[in-house]
This record gives structure tokens, C-alpha cells and sequence, in this order.
């Protein structure tokens, strides 16, 4: 083989190499959406908990009201994971699943929970985390979580 022809298939994008550039939440960013969507809640008279994953899933800030029931800190978690794995709202998936029998096994996935209360964070086009809220009602679990969102809108664009 030719050196002219190795080095154009070295160069292809599939052999790219260099820096990847993402965009991430902050921990203060996290805290400040967890905040505001567990105070959006208690307003209301619930007592909920709140969890913000970041870009990959993992756990940025999870709370829980002390008066709040153990398993809202895991339903919330799970509703953000979901939110930021699918890229849509768990409303929207939730639905989804339901009225499509073939998106029905998506619900069996680890991790995966198909209530209402998490929601994407996206910077434009981009996924960068989302919030999951838990332990009000589904359709207040949801808006507590995007008066999160709401919160830091302006830092978003």
C-alpha cells in the first residue's frame, strides 16, 4: 500500500483523534436547580425530593425533605436518569412507552422509570443533565421540576 494511501485512511473520521469539548453543568448550578424545584413543591404543601444528574447520568446533588418518604429520593433519581438518557421529559416518555407496544420493553431498562417529575437540562440542542422531582403528584412533580429548570433559564443559552 501506497504511504499517500495509508495516510488518507489514518485520517479518515473514524481514526480521528483530539480533544473532546462538552459542555457540563456546575455543582452550583445542580444545587441552585434542585433548590428551586424542591421549593416550587413545598409551596405547594409537598414535601418532595430532587435529584440532578449530569450529562453522562450520574449524580450531581440529590435532596429529600425531611418529611418526605424514603423512596421519593429514589424515584427522583430515576426520573432524572430517565430524562437525561432519552432526552425528553419522562411525561413525554411515558406516554411514548404506553402508546407504542414496540417502545414498551424501554421501560424494563435498568434504572429506567416511566412517571412524570424528570426532565431534561439542554443548552440549545445539547442534553447537559436533568431533574427528577418526587413525592407530589405526577403532573406538580413535573412542573416543580422544570420551575428548576426556569431557574437558571438565562444561563443556559
Amino acid at each position: 500500500m501506497a504511504a499517500s494511501a495509508l495516510v488518507a485512511i489514518l485520517s479518515a473520521p473514524m481514526f480521528a483523534q483530539g480533544v473532546v469539548m462538552q459542555r457540563n453543568l456546575s455543582l452550583g448550578m445542580a444545587k441552585t436547580i434542585a433548590e428551586a424545584a424542591q421549593a416550587e413543591c413545598k409551596a405547594k404543601g409537598f414535601n418532595t425530593s430532587v435529584a440532578v444528574v449530569d450529562r453522562a447520568g450520574q449524580i450531581l446533588v440529590i435532596m429529600r425533605d425531611e418529611q418526605a418518604t424514603a423512596q421519593t429520593a429514589e424515584m427522583a433519581r430515576r426520573k432524572a436518569y430517565t430524562a437525561r438518557m432519552f432526552r425528553i421529559s419522562t411525561m413525554e416518555f411515558q406516554k411514548r412507552t404506553a402508546e407504542d407496544p414496540g417502545r414498551e420493553g424501554q421501560r424494563d431498562l435498568a434504572d429506567i422509570l416511566a412517571l412524570s417529575g424528570g426532565v431534561p437540562i439542554q443548552m440549545g440542542t445539547d442534553t447537559i443533565g436533568a431533574v427528577g422531582s418526587a413525592g407530589s403528584n405526577l403532573e406538580l412533580d413535573d412542573a416543580c421540576a422544570r420551575a428548576g429548570i426556569a431557574k437558571v433559564k438565562d444561563l443556559l443559552k
